[in-house]
């Protein structure tokens, strides 16, 4: 089982200024263009490296790379960059770390990402983001396979959910081939939305995309099923050869002690074992303390000793 985190290494980030998410806002972007776009993106694309390097010291083999490499991606064309070739050689490098060390490197674009959405202005930009993360995946040579999912959720029922479904799945086909055979879909963490099982018939069955199964968010959003039966459902969709990925996180108002926190907020870190009910999966931790939570993990349940930290 690789466990790993998301997006952010906060020891990097707090001793060197490390991080994959420098961005911008609109008004900056238009205002500087592509020459800030590229200076970003390559400083981005260097920490990235770093952070597979220390992922590797430490041994953690699951990484859910930034969705904001780019800043405003879907505005140009990568090989429209001052620094194109610097990036794409970066990005090329990180994909064969992450061969050798055996890493597994994923992306989960944000919930505006909703194939499902009546707007087609909507869709068409959910598509456009999304064959971005497609581009850059097969940029890094990464397996064309959900080994490197690019995971999203439905994104809303608008009023109908058999209808969103049914969209979701029509609005999917305009995806490039290489996004669609990455492409995962996850359980949500309201009741009024989307549980594994509504996944499984509306989803799975109609385009045959895997189910990300989130634990945390089955307790809000169980379908009637119970942990073990979801997870199993989940695991089902997955095909052979590729180790099911899952989310699980814990509950910061209990963590905390404190009622006045949001129910669905994620805790610091992980304090009970995870139980997969003897299958094998990766797990991504869904922690605020990022690496650490994973760390702490690994060394509660006596996984592994702390490699000593080397500096990049």
């Amino acid at each position: 089982m690789k466990l790993g985190y998301a997006c952010i290494n906060s020891t990097l980030q707090a001793a060197d200024g490390i991080t994959t998410n420098r961005g911008m806002r609109q008004k900056t972007f238009n205002e500087k263009g592509l020459d800030y776009v590229s200076e970003l993106a390559l400083q981005n694309c260097r920490d990235l490296v770093t952070i597979v390097k220390w992922n590797e010291t430490m041994g953690i083999k699951l990484f859910r790379m930034s969705s904001d490499l780019f800043p405003w991606m879907t505005f140009y064309d990568f090989k429209e960059l001052p620094d194109y070739v610097k990036i794409i050689n970066l990005l090329k490098g990180v994909g064969k770390l992450a061969d050798k060390y055996g890493q597994r490197l994923t992306f989960h674009p944000s919930h505006f990402n909703a194939l499902g959405s009546p707007n087609p202005v909507v869709v068409e930009k959910a598509v456009k983001e999304l064959n971005k993360h497609g581009e850059i995946m097969d940029i890094m040579g990464l397996s064309n396979t959900v080994y490197n999912k690019i995971n999203i959720h439905v994104g809303g029922a608008y009023g109908d959910k058999k209808s969103t479904l049914n969209r979701w799945c029509d609005n999917f086909n305009k995806l490039n081939d290489s996004t669609q055979k990455r492409l995962t879909i996850e359980n949500d963490d309201k009741a009024n939305m989307y549980s594994v099982g509504e996944l499984y018939w509306g989803i799975h069955k109609v385009v045959g995309i895997p189910i990300v199964f989130d634990y945390y968010h089955h307790k809000f959003c169980t379908g009637g099923l119970s942990e073990q039966e979801a997870l199993n459902v989940a695991i089902s969709t997955w095909p052979k050869g590729i180790t099911p990925c899952c989310h699980y996180s814990e509950s910061r108002r209990e963590e905390h002690l404190d009622e006045s926190i949001r129910a669905q907020a994620h805790s610091d870190l992980i304090t009970s074992t995870i139980c997969t009910y003897g299958n094998d999966v990766d797990i991504v931790l869904e922690a605020k303390h990022k690496e650490l939570a994973v760390l702490n993990y690994k060394q509660l349940n006596d996984q592994w000793h702390r490699p000593v930290l080397k500096s990049y």
